[in-house]
């Protein structure tokens, strides 16, 4: 069961229009779409969506839908905010089963900065991907990806391969080979080994 619930309504009048029109009752609108069914044009009151997104479980995963005392799981795919006041605007929920495999990105994090030498020794992390796409079953999203920098030196990398999945998801071919993030010389420790380079010379 999702943990997040959205009670929603149809709206009849589609466009920018409609869209505005519904924002000034007090809803978000949005739109259902994906499986076999058409496109449905959707609203959501403001104060309840605004909760469920400040949940943090909102944005891809899992969402039982309720229309009436009819109900459906949906992934929240997109969420489009006003540029001046972030509050949500508009927002796209797709059709899913409960184990149907769905492309999502997932955010990457890292852990034990500490454990890396070449972070020890003055070394910068360079984060090529701050999202990986996956290809995994709706009800095995995971919240994170976490990746540990222990033993990681200068030179170093971490590529996507590498990553521990969760159960039955895997890469899609576009981060399948790509880098995700590596340990790299920081311009502090350029400096200094241009000094010495430099001392070491006018000593010679």
């Amino acid at each position: 069961m999702a943990d997040i619930v959205l009670n929603v309504e149809v709206r009849e009048r589609a466009g920018t229009g409609g869209a505005r029109e519904v924002r000034r009752a007090g809803k978000v609108p949005g739109v259902l779409y994906g499986g076999a069914l058409d496109p449905v044009n959707i609203a959501v009151r403001s104060n309840e969506f605004r909760k469920a997104l400040h949940s943090g479980k909102l944005l891809g995963h899992m969402v039982t839908l309720k229309y009436g005392d009819e109900s459906q799981t949906v992934i929240a795919k997109d969420i489009q905010f006003h540029p001046v006041t972030d509050e949500a605007v508009h927002f796209d929920l797709y059709r899913v089963g409960e184990h149907q495999l769905i492309k999502i990105s997932v955010p990457v994090h890292f852990q034990n900065h500490e454990a890396s030498p070449g972070l020890k020794r003055g070394g910068t992390l360079n984060v090529a991907l701050h999202e990986v796409e996956l290809m995994v079953p709706a009800d095995s999203i995971p919240e994170e990806l976490m990746i540990d920098l222990t033993g990681l030196d200068i030179g170093d990398s971490v590529r996507a391969a590498s990553l521990t999945l969760p159960k039955g998801a895997q890469l899609t071919a576009h981060h399948r080979d790509a880098t995700v993030a590596s340990v790299a010389t920081s311009s502090a420790m350029q400096s200094v080994e241009a000094t010495d380079e430099a001392e070491g010379e006018a000593a010679s």
